[in-house]
């Protein structure tokens, strides 16, 4: 098993984390999340979609609200304050210049040193990813881009919000590069903030219990680190 170097976020001071659905962050990345807000960070969610088509059995103008109201009871958890829901529509998600706009605009808007996304390649340890995830992946990479440069998005910059660069790109889920050190508390509250989920959890009959999932995540990472606890990322320096 290869060895993880741990990740130095002292110098990550302001994150923002780019998903496509609500609960997208909880398989893991909360726990993390929990640190750097602990640490007085200030981190911010920006959901691209409601995920109103989530729930088979549910009618979507139900769904959203219910999984928006678990959302914030899951940032409550890891101390987020600053969440963000947009409108593009559950499961059509697409890398497109409207997509690419609107996490620019939240860029310039927030200005993070660090932007977090999950896995964007179609291929998983699990199966295959699912569309939207790989949409928000790709279209975030090129936001990045796309809110550093002043001649892109002009409207941007003639409202007010001048071009900003993000230092570093952290992956959840991907083949990591490094390990975010995590202590037991980090862990608990992101098992707790992925239980907040409770009416999605409920329409998944055989997801895996959240009480060992992302423990087994965490400690998996934390043996390859040298750590009891560690989220495993791949980080880029953009």
């Amino acid at each position: 098993m290869t060895e993880l170097p741990i990740f130095n976020d002292d110098d990550v001071t302001r994150l923002l984390c780019i998903v496509a659905h609500p609960d997208d962050m909880e398989y893991g990345a909360s726990a993390a999340v929990a640190k750097w807000t602990d640490q007085g960070k200030p981190v911010s969610y920006l959901l691209l979609t409601r995920g109103e088509a989530g729930i088979r059995d549910m009618n979507p103008e139900k769904v959203a609200p219910l999984r928006a109201d678990e959302q914030r009871q899951a940032c409550t958890i890891v101390g987020v304050e600053d969440l963000e829901i947009l409108e593009f529509p559950d499961g059509l998600l697409e890398p497109n210049l409207e997509l690419r706009h609107a996490i620019a605009k939240k860029i310039r808007q927030f200005k993070p040193d660090a932007v977090m996304v999950t896995k964007w390649e179609l291929n998983m340890p699990w199966g295959l990813n699912h569309v939207d995830h790989r949409a928000a992946g790709i279209a975030t990479v090129d936001a990045i881009r796309d809110a550093d440069n002043p001649w892109v998005f002009t409207d941007l910059k003639e409202a007010g919000l001048d071009a900003w660069k993000a230092d570093k790109l952290l992956v959840n889920g991907a083949d990591a590069t490094h390990a975010v050190v995590l202590d037991d508390e980090h862990v608990d509250r992101a098992v707790r903030s992925l239980e907040a989920h409770t009416v999605y959890l409920e329409a998944l009959p055989d997801h895996p219990v959240p009480s060992e999932m992302i423990p087994g995540i965490t400690s998996e990472a934390g043996t390859r680190a040298g750590v009891k606890y560690a989220l495993p990322v791949q980080v880029f320096d953009m």
